[in-house]
């Protein structure tokens, strides 16, 4: 009876620890990269012992799978994906998810998290890259799907093809951080969003285009 009082804690201890671990990793993997990521400083972060890091993780590789699934991928669907869900107006949507974007310094020093992972890894990891490419094609996808709904509406011009369209607004979105994370000032992504936010108006049919 009393080992059975005592394996509860044991079990939301372990799950706790593990978040512990991802939060650390993620954070390090975004200061420092992933090839460059110590685990040990991941470990000291997290305030674990290297036993408890291959307890839940067989390798640093599928630490680093995790902070994609667990981490990244809900981060990307809470800011693209959920907010496209069941809108009444697609591109008023579109417009508020490209106006919440981070633009504080911290942000744009460290740039996106998505894109640099993207940039590093895929070339050399196919584990990162088809994950990631999960990611990418589930963005993608909520942006072209909210842009066919307002096709079928009439609040999208007819002769947009929504899948280019969701495509090119995700390049622009991270080109555009990228930019600025080279330049390390705000004001390119500033005036990137400007300039999304106006393209995105010209998606609207052309009797359409001053509300939003």
């Amino acid at each position: 009876m009393l080992w059975g009082h005592e394996k509860k804690p044991r079990v939301r201890d372990s799950g706790r620890t593990r978040e512990r671990l991802l939060e650390a990793a993620s954070r390090e993997i975004y200061r420092s990269g992933f090839q460059s990521a110590g685990l040990d400083t991941i470990l000291a972060s997290a305030g674990v012992t290297k036993g408890a890091l291959y307890y839940h993780f067989k390798s640093k590789e599928a630490l680093g799978y995790a902070v994609v699934e667990e981490v990244i991928a809900p981060n990307v669907h809470g800011k693209w994906v959920r907010p496209l869900q069941s809108v009444k107006d697609p591109i008023d949507a579109l417009i508020g998810a490209v106006q919440r974007i981070p633009v504080r310094p911290a942000d744009v020093r460290g740039g996106c998290q998505l894109n640099n992972l993207a940039q590093e890894m895929s070339p050399l990891d196919a584990g990162f890259r088809k994950r990631l490419a999960i990611i990418f094609d589930a963005w993608r996808e909520a942006v072209a799907s909210v842009l066919r709904e307002g096709q079928t509406h009439g609040s999208v011009r007819r002769d947009l093809e929504p899948a280019d369209a969701a495509g090119l607004l995700i390049a622009m979105v991270e080109g555009y951080g990228s930019l600025a994370k080279n330049a390390q000032d705000p004001k390119v992504m500033k005036a990137g969003i400007r300039n999304i936010v106006d393209w995105l108006r010209s998606l609207r049919p052309p009797g359409n285009r001053k509300r939003g």
